[in-house]
């Protein structure tokens, strides 16, 4: 009997312990937990720490409590001017509400079809009523802003708070990006072109003036050096008067010493002249003498 009765008290003890076990849960800081029991939720639990429940018929499920990331489903959406744009979106949510979550969605994947239809719906609403031009500039910020307000509200009805609505990649179908690489490619030629046609007659209009220029400083030049040349002729011609004036014999000396340099400095010059020439008077003793 003390045997059974041994027995009887450790099963005892096992159930107290294992109810004692099943007593009691930890909720993380990461974590919201809701309390079920037999299936309906009884309380929700958003605080850390150490909580209790009815063992064997309550029982706990977990949420996370941090930013999420969705990744939403890439969608094909026509824009404003029939522009096809293949769409790669994200968005990133918390769950602020775990018993409407957990009433509403639950599960993983009814969590991608409605939030995945919901975001698919936003940015169909948004991006298909402005021009391509528009996806692709500067105005993305504001219409993704747009985008993640009508996500958010919508959200909301399932517990959710909605942090951002990103697009991760936004392209053109593979057939539409060549035909625009093309006329992109095609437009920036002519640029081009136009560009070196227009540096071509710039250069052309500084080449004609430079000419210009060029032309009217040797002109200028040019008239500068005949005035200086004929004022250094004259100055000649002056200095030559006043020494003709001062000394005849001796200028018609000189002129004749300069003409003997010039026509008798070759070796082989030949002259023939009559010796009483004009040209060798000063050869002559006598006049040489009279000269002196």
């Amino acid at each position: 009997m003390s045997r059974i009765a041994g027995i009887a008290l450790g099963a005892l003890a096992a159930v107290a312990a294992v109810a004692a076990y099943e007593s009691f849960f930890i909720v993380d800081e990461r974590e919201q937990a809701i309390v079920l029991q037999f299936g309906e939720p009884r309380r929700v639990v958003q605080e850390p720490g150490l909580r209790w429940k009815i063992p064997f018929i309550q029982n706990v499920t977990v949420f996370d409590r941090r930013i999420l990331l969705f990744d939403s489903p890439v969608e094909e959406i026509i824009s404003s001017d029939r522009k096809r744009l293949i769409v790669d979106a994200f968005a990133r949510y918390r769950i602020v509400d775990p018993l409407l979550f957990y009433q509403t969605i639950r599960f993983e994947l009814a969590l991608r079809t409605r939030l995945g239809s919901i975001i698919n719906d936003s940015l169909r609403q948004v991006l298909g009523g402005v021009p391509l031009q528009s996806v692709i500039s500067d105005q993305r910020a504001a219409l993704m802003a747009r985008v993640a307000n009508g996500v958010r509200n919508e959200a909301l009805l399932f517990g959710l708070h909605i942090e951002d609505v990103r697009i991760r990649r936004a392209d053109l179908p593979s057939e539409n990006s060549e035909a625009i690489y093309r006329r992109m490619q095609t437009e920036r030629q002519q640029e081009a072109a136009q560009i070196r046609a227009e540096g071509e007659e710039e250069a052309r209009r500084v080449r004609a003036a430079s000419d210009r220029d060029k032309t009217v400083i040797l002109a200028e030049a040019e008239r500068d050096a005949d005035v200086l040349r004929g004022q250094g002729e004259a100055e000649k011609n002056r200095i030559f008067a006043n020494a003709f004036g001062r000394d005849p014999d001796f200028f018609a000396f000189y002129r004749s010493m300069q003409a003997y340099e010039k026509a008798l400095s070759a070796d082989d010059t030949t002259m023939v002249l009559s010796p009483n020439s004009q040209f060798f008077q000063f050869f002559d003793t006598d006049a040489a003498t009279v000269t002196e």
